[in-house]
């Protein structure tokens, strides 16, 4: 009842983060879903983590979202309804949802729209420097 290879190869991604400049997102095709891996600046940084909690509809410090704090992983899918969210755009220089409008901060985190949620955070780990795997 074990999973096969096959399925095992696809619960796993490997990303080498030298290849996403500073200040840009790249989106990767993980287990069928868009997964967005973002090398942050120190300003967003210093902005996400400046974020009063009260503020947020689903309060959560950026602390908790990233093990790095030069990059944010989650799944480019909108909590609202599934859509794709445009990344580096938005109110908040996030993500932004064309669908129904949802901004989300650097950090992935629900700022303006109809999106109940923050975006998910999949479980990843930094084997080295260069390195991440997400699954």
């Amino acid at each position: 009842m074990s999973a096969s290879a096959d399925v095992l190869a696809l619960s796993k991604i490997e990303v080498k983060l030298s290849d996403i400049p500073e200040g840009k997102n790249m989106t990767f095709k993980w287990r069928g879903k868009p997964l967005f891996v973002r090398h942050r600046t120190e300003k967003e940084i210093a902005t996400e983590q400046a974020v009063n909690l009260s503020e947020l509809r689903d309060p959560e410090h950026d602390k908790d979202r990233v093990t790095n704090p030069k990059w944010v992983i989650v799944l480019g899918v909108c909590t609202h309804l599934g859509c794709v969210p445009i990344a580096n755009a938005g109110e908040y220089g996030g993500y932004y949802c064309p669908c129904h409008g949802s901004h989300y901060d650097a950090s992935g985190r629900i700022r303006k729209g109809p999106a109940p949620l923050n975006l998910e955070v999949p479980y990843y780990e930094f084997p080295d420097d260069e390195t991440v795997v997400v699954g």
